[in-house]
C-alpha cells in the first residue's frame, strides 16, 4: 500500500501514524509472544476446528438431507451455499469487530449464539427453518477468523507464520474430521444428531475459552463501527496484495468445494454404495494434507511465499487426475484428496502470513476482506459441483475442478509477473 493510501486509511480511523507505530511496537514485544503458550495455541486450534466443522459437516450429509426434505441432487448444494453466504456476511459485519471490541468477549459470545443456531438446525421441521439455521451457523462461524487474528496478534513477529500455521492446522483438521464424525453420527442416529452433538461440544469450548483467553483489548483507540466497516473497503481498494491473494483464495476454495460437496454422491450410489461412516473416513485421509499448514507457515517465515504458492497450485491442478479415477480405484481417489488438501492449505496459509505481515494494525479487517472471497469461492464451487454432477457425473466434476485449478495457476503467474514489474 502506498504512503498516501496508508495515510488515508489511518485518517479514516481518526488515528495518527504514531499510534500505529506504537501498536506495532507493542505487538512485537517478547512479552506479547510469551502470552501464547503451547497449550493456548492448542486451544485456539481446537476451537477453530470445532467451529469450522459446523460449516462443512453438511457436505457428507447432503444425500440424507435431500431425501429428508425432498431436494434434488442438482439443488441440494444450496445447503452449503446458504451456509457460505452467512459466512461471507459474517466476515464483513462481525470479523472487523476484533479490531474494536474485547476479543475474548466477542469470541465467547459468538460461540454461545452458535449453540442456539445449531439447535435450531438439528430440530428443524422443514427446509426453510433449516436453511435459516445454517445461514446463522455460517454467520457466526467467522469466530474462526477472530481466533486466527487474535493468535497472530499475540505471537511474536519471528514466529507469527509458524503460529498461524499451527492454528490453521486446527481449521484444516476440523474441516476434514467433521466429515468423518458427521458420517459416523449419521449412521448412528441420523443427520440431525450431528448438529445436536456439535451444539454440546461448542458449549463446552465456550466455557474453556472464557477461562483461558487473555483480555483482548486493542493497543490503540478504535474507530467507530461504521468507519471500521468502511476501512475494509479502503483496504481492498488500496492494497494490491490483498486483491491478488483474495482472488487466489476464491479460486482454490472453489476447487476445494467442488471436490468435497459432490464426493458423497458417487460414493453413496451404486456401484460404490458406501455407508456414511465410511465416506466420512475420506476426511480423515485428507488430514495428511493438514501438514501443509505448518510447513507453509515456516516457508513463509523464510521468505519463500511465491515459490510455495506456485508449487502448491501446480500440485492442485495435478490432483484432479487421480481424483477423476474414483470409479476405477478408491486408492487413486485417496492420493488425489491428499494432494488437493495439501495444495489448498499451503496457499491459504501463505496468503494469510503475507497479509498479516503487511498491515499488522488491521489484522481482523484484513482477514474479513480476504476471507469473504474464500466464502464466495466455496459457495459458488458447491452449487457448480452438484450441477455438474447432475449433468455429467463424476467426470464432469473432475473437469470442473481441473479448469478452476488451471485458472488459479494462470492467475498467480500473471499477477506475480505484474508484481515483479511494479517493484523494478
Amino acid at each position: 500500500m502506498g504512503i498516501v493510501q496508508r495515510d488515508r486509511f489511518i485518517a479514516l480511523h481518526g488515528e495518527h501514524e504514531t499510534h500505529a507505530k506504537d501498536a506495532q511496537r507493542a505487538l512485537s514485544k517478547p512479552a506479547s509472544a510469551g502470552r501464547l503458550s503451547r497449550g493456548l495455541v492448542l486451544l485456539f486450534a481446537m476451537a477453530c476446528g470445532l467451529s469450522v466443522g459446523n460449516v462443512y459437516c453438511s457436505q457428507p450429509l447432503l444425500d440424507a438431507i435431500g431425501r429428508d426434505f425432498g431436494i434434488s441432487q442438482a439443488s441440494v448444494g444450496l445447503v452449503v451455499t446458504v451456509t457460505q453466504a452467512g459466512y461471507a456476511l459474517g466476515l464483513f459485519l462481525i470479523v472487523p469487530l476484533g479490531d474494536l471490541l474485547d476479543r475474548r468477549r466477542l469470541i465467547v459470545s459468538q460461540l454461545l449464539l452458535s449453540v442456539l443456531a445449531l439447535l435450531a438446525v438439528g430440530l428443524a421441521p422443514n427446509i426453510a427453518v433449516m436453511l435459516c439455521g445454517v445461514f446463522v451457523v455460517g454467520l457466526l462461524a467467522v469466530v474462526i477468523q477472530v481466533l486466527v487474528a487474535f493468535a497472530a496478534t499475540l505471537a511474536g513477529p519471528k514466529e507469527r507464520g509458524r503460529i498461524v500455521g499451527r492454528v490453521t492446522s486446527g481449521v484444516v483438521i476440523g474441516i476434514l474430521l467433521a466429515r468423518a464424525v458427521a458420517g459416523a453420527l449419521t449412521d448412528l442416529g441420523g443427520w440431525r444428531l450431528v448438529y445436536l452433538t456439535s451444539a454440546a461440544l461448542l458449549l463446552a469450548m465456550a466455557a474453556a475459552l472464557w477461562r483461558a483467553l487473555p483480555p483482548g483489548a486493542n493497543q490503540q483507540a478504535p474507530p467507530s463501527y461504521a468507519r471500521l466497516l468502511a476501512s475494509v473497503m479502503t483496504l481492498w481498494t488500496g492494497e494490491p496484495l490483498l486483491r491478488i491473494r483474495a482472488g487466489l483464495a476464491l479460486l482454490i476454495f472453489a476447487a476445494f468445494s467442488v471436490l468435497w460437496t459432490s464426493l458423497v454422491l458417487p460414493l453413496s450410489s451404486p456401484p460404490v454404495s458406501l455407508p456414511h461412516s465410511v465416506i466420512g473416513l475420506f476426511g480423515v485421509v485428507g488430514v495428511a494434507g493438514a501438514s501443509a499448514a505448518s510447513l507453509a507457515g515456516r516457508w513463509a517465515d523464510r521468505g519463500l511465499q511465491q515459490r510455495t504458492t506456485g508449487a502448491a497450485l501446480m500440485l492442485l491442478l495435478a490432483s484432479w487426475l487421480p481424483i477423476g479415477h474414483l470409479h476405477r480405484s478408491l486408492i487413486s481417489l485417496v492420493i488425489g484428496v491428499v494432494m488437493l488438501d495439501f495444495a489448498v492449505q499451503a496457499v491459504h496459509v501463505t496468503n494469510q502470513s503475507m497479509l498479516f505481515a503487511r498491515f499488522p494494525e488491521a489484522r481482523s479487517r484484513l482477514v474479513a476482506a480476504y476471507m469473504m472471497f474464500y466464502s464466495i469461492g466455496s459457495g459458488a464451487g458447491a452449487m457448480a459441483s452438484t450441477w455438474a454432477y447432475a449433468r455429467a457425473g463424476w467426470m464432469g466434476v473432475s473437469v470442473l475442478g481441473a479448469v478452476i485449478s488451471a485458472i488459479a495457476l494462470i492467475f498467480w503467474a500473471v499477477t506475480m509477473k505484474s508484481a515483479v514489474s511494479r517493484t523494478c
